[in-house]
């Protein structure tokens, strides 16, 4: 029996997908794969300066904090436990500094994307402080020594081969799963009381997103504003974290306030009738590094339009619309046309076959066999030399 340590985002501090892609990725190891012995290791978050009167609001507090959990709390808590492990898997780049702690030859990480370390690949572009960068270029070098590196579409491994960061042979694709509560049934879910209370019986646009800069929630604000002159009823539901202040303010010149819904830490079961109930599901991000909006709104056979880029190309195919990067007019005019005329969007038995293939089961389950193959199937086990970023 190999031991399989699942080394997760502090719970606290995770985004929601990432938290999604760790808990489903434990679930399916654990029912369907016994002979890895899966556990997780997930330490507790400490705040320090944000706990202090003045730390709360402060960027530099939130920044300390995420910076010591990471990078001193989380070594501390692990190093005890390595012994009692074959192998380790770390379910996000952004943690790949713990590769430092562990044997490399017998550790994995999964690589979403590359937007973390943005400013050590490209620092003219993404300009950052050295503190920062230190940190990252720390993290981005525990990458480099990981004995098998998974990533979820082409377009991420193309960007790791074109940095040169690691060798074509260490990579393994590994698309995303889909919740089986999504799979869309023959009756659509019922929205609680009180999200029915605020949706009403309008209709409205879906949005499911962070804050993050490459999602583009400028294009969605600038979409919606020239959407509601042809579409006056029409709402537009978020789903995600407050706004930030240059897209508050961006609300309030644009005169949109009074149709927008925001909300936050919804239940699965409320955000799968928000998908099956919107007109139109939105992704305008210029950037990602797979897109779970877009296989979860298919699955629940949702109209979805999204940023027409490789990554989400490859994992909508034919099943979603695509509209030009940061276009904001001709957002409009394909949503206008969507909203007119639904019949005009791909067919709906189209959308929910496509995504038949996207299941955690199918996940893990490549994910487990690459352990098995690449590194218990090595006998004796070889250490990996250490690379560093120049």
């Amino acid at each position: 029996m190999n031991r399989l340590a699942l080394i997760s985002n502090f719970r606290e501090e995770a985004s929601p997908s990432m938290l999604v892609c760790g808990d489903r990725l434990y679930d399916s190891l654990v029912a369907e794969h016994p002979d890895l012995e899966t556990a997780r290791i997930q330490p507790s978050y400490t705040s320090r300066l944000q706990r202090l009167p003045w730390g709360s609001n402060l960027g530099f507090a939130r920044g300390t904090d995420k910076m010591l959990n990471r990078y001193w709390d989380y070594p501390q808590h692990l190093k005890p436990q390595v012994s009692q492990f074959d192998l380790f898997h770390i379910c996000d780049q952004s943690y790949a500094s713990l590769i430092h702690q562990l044997p490399p030859n017998r550790s994995g990480v999964f690589c979403h994307d590359l937007d973390v370390f943005r400013s050590v690949l490209q620092p003219k572009l993404y300009p950052r402080s050295i503190r920062y960068n230190t940190m990252q270029r720390y993290a981005l070098n525990g990458l480099r020594n990981a004995a098998v590196v998974f990533y979820t579409t082409q377009a991420v491994r193309e960007e790791i081969l074109q940095y040169r960061l690691l060798p074509p042979e260490k990579l393994v694709q590994v698309p995303l799963g889909i919740a089986p509560e999504f799979f869309a049934s023959d009756r659509s879910s019922e929205m609680t009381t009180p999200l029915q209370q605020h949706v009403g019986n309008r209709p409205f646009l879906l949005n499911v997103s962070g804050n993050l800069k490459r999602k583009r929630l400028d294009v969605l604000l600038d979409t919606y504003a020239r959407l509601r002159s042809r579409h006056p009823e029409l709402l537009l539901v978020r789903v995600g974290p407050p706004w930030e202040a240059n897209l508050q303010t961006q609300i309030d010149r644009l005169g949109i306030g009074d149709g927008i819904l925001l909300f936050g830490g919804l239940a699965q079961s409320d955000l799968v009738a928000l998908y099956q109930q919107a007109a139109v599901v939105l992704m305008t991000s210029e950037s990602e590094g797979f897109g779970m909006p877009l296989i979860e709104a298919l699955a629940c056979g949702s109209i979805i339009a999204v940023s027409d880029i490789p990554v989400l190309r490859e994992v909508g195919g034919n099943a979603a619309v695509y509209c030009p990067v940061g276009n904001p007019d001709a957002w409009a005019q394909t949503i206008s046309e969507l909203l007119t005329d639904p019949q005009s969007a791909p067919d709906r038995a189209l959308r929910l076959q496509h995504v038949k293939q996207y299941t955690w089961s199918a996940h893990a389950g490549t994910i487990a066999q690459a352990y098995r193959e690449r590194i218990l199937g090595q006998s004796p086990l070889q250490s990996c030399s250490k690379v560093l970023v120049p």
